[in-house]
């Protein structure tokens, strides 16, 4: 099996290698100025510009990840997703500092409670490298943008009185960048909490300095379990021998590994470059989670493609390739809608006894629906009459399970009025009360 390479740029090779593996090596020679680049990459004039213009956001770059851009290659994968250009200054239609509404969703600084059970507890505003596409750009790389020990206090307080939530994903910044004994602290506070079941970190740090997945911070990481962590690839030429070793340590930590990456104009935009880094993250033990549209984030312009693009690569991927190294193509819907699921659309027809469907070679075939299926009884089911609820967050789902007969537009009841008065047809609100949907004293109560 071909092995993956292990790179070091040549300004690099006198480093002692005890020098070159330590993590905290790797974040003091950073790489930030024009004059930081010179004799490791050749900069562009756009570069150059770039990175001469103030209020720009931050530029670091490790130097094992600065070995992986080909220096004479503009067009570099690895290159484009950590050096600006001065394409970053161009605007869009869309464009949004904040464009998932995390921080309208963010019941105490720096926690974001968006789904029913889970909660992102950003922990840090540093990480080792910094993507030119970043999400959360208007407050990562900026010290002063970080959260103080009041505000991560405040998080965990947070989570302790929130009993619906079950599942905790650190990130930020990144969290494997805080000190050891910062990020042991948080976790031990997190496991302190009964109802937490999950802990998840989200962490580009293996993949920018390897170095940092130590024996030491993979036994740590071990007392925590159940804890699970997901990578950030987007390219197969950032996947080393060196990322190999650190994932390798983790899963042998008996931590599940998966990989975000996101979809990016002239870096990553082709099936068959798609197809190589899933069955490359495979090889790794890491399997790919999601595939994200590019984000409206100021920046961010120059990297977006149309949704059919990932429409297209999950065509190319599905049945051409293992169904567990197919990720699932996501659109964070702006403004705060949360992750939608966007993909090739396998059912061609249905009838009341029949569905159609095609597979991905354009196989046609029928799948005959059983007739005398008998319903699941909620009624009788335990779990059912137990089921966590979900307040005001059931949506598509509240439907089909009976909560509601809809889901209304806000206003839609006033509108539809139309300044009306309160006449003896409006009067009784039981006409539009459909029988045996719903919990009438509950809607009733509140309502008031």
């Amino acid at each position: 099996m071909r092995e993956f390479p292990s790179k070091r740029a040549p300004i690099y090779k006198d480093i002692p290698d005890d020098q070159w593996n330590d993590w905290r090596w790797q974040l003091s020679h950073r790489l930030n100025s024009i004059e930081d680049f010179k004799g490791v990459i050749n900069l562009t004039d756009s570069e150059k510009r770039a990175l001469d213009k103030s209020g720009l956001f931050r530029v670091d770059i490790t130097p094992y990840f600065a070995s992986l851009i080909d220096p004479e290659d503009a067009h570099d994968p690895v290159r484009r997703q950590v050096l600006p250009t001065d394409q970053e200054v161009s605007t869009f239609t869309g464009m949004m500092e904040d464009s998932l509404a995390e921080d309208a969703h963010s019941p105490v600084p720096g926690l974001v409670h968006r789904y029913p059970d889970r909660a992102l507890m950003l922990v840090t505003t540093q990480c080792a490298s910094y993507c030119r596409y970043c999400t959360r750009g208007r407050i990562v790389g900026d010290p002063s943008a970080t959260f103080s020990r009041d505000e991560l206090d405040a998080q965990i307080d947070y989570l302790k009185r929130t009993p619906q939530i079950r599942d905790v994903l650190l990130s930020g910044g990144d969290p494997l960048v805080l000190a050891p004994k910062v990020l042991k602290d948080i976790l031990t506070k997190l496991r302190e909490i009964e109802h937490l079941e999950i802990v998840r970190i989200g962490s580009r740090v293996p993949v920018f300095m390897p170095m940092r997945v130590t024996e030491e911070l993979c036994e740590m990481l071990r007392e925590f379990h159940p804890l699970w962590i997901n990578i950030h690839v987007n390219h197969p030429n950032e996947i080393t021998k060196e990322l190999e070793v650190a994932c390798a340590r983790l899963a042998d930590a008996g931590i599940p590994l998966g990989n975000q990456s996101v979809l990016l104009a002239g870096i990553n935009d082709c099936v068959h470059i798609q197809r190589k880094l899933v069955q490359d993250l495979i090889r790794i033990r890491v399997r790919p989670y999601y595939l994200y549209i590019c984000d409206l984030v100021e920046g961010a312009g120059h990297f977006r493609t149309p949704v059919s693009k990932g429409v297209e690569i999950i065509e190319g991927l599905r049945g051409h390739t293992s169904g567990f190294a197919v990720p699932t193509f996501i659109v964070d819907a702006p403004g705060g809608g949360g992750k939608v699921p966007v993909m090739p659309n396998y059912q061609i027809s249905s009838s009341d006894h029949k569905v159609v469907l095609r597979n991905y070679e354009g196989f046609i075939t029928t799948y005959e629906e059983p007739q005398d299926y008998k319903a699941h009884d909620p009624n009788s089911c335990k779990f059912c009459l137990s089921k966590r609820v979900e307040q005001g967050q059931s949506g598509v789902f509240g439907l089909l399970d009976g909560e509601s007969m809809n889901i209304k537009p806000e206003g839609f009841d006033k509108l539809h009025m139309r300044e009306g008065e309160m006449h003896r047809l409006r009067s009784d609100e039981n006409k539009w009360k459909a029988l045996g949907i719903g919990d009438r004293e509950s809607e009733e109560g509140s309502e008031k």
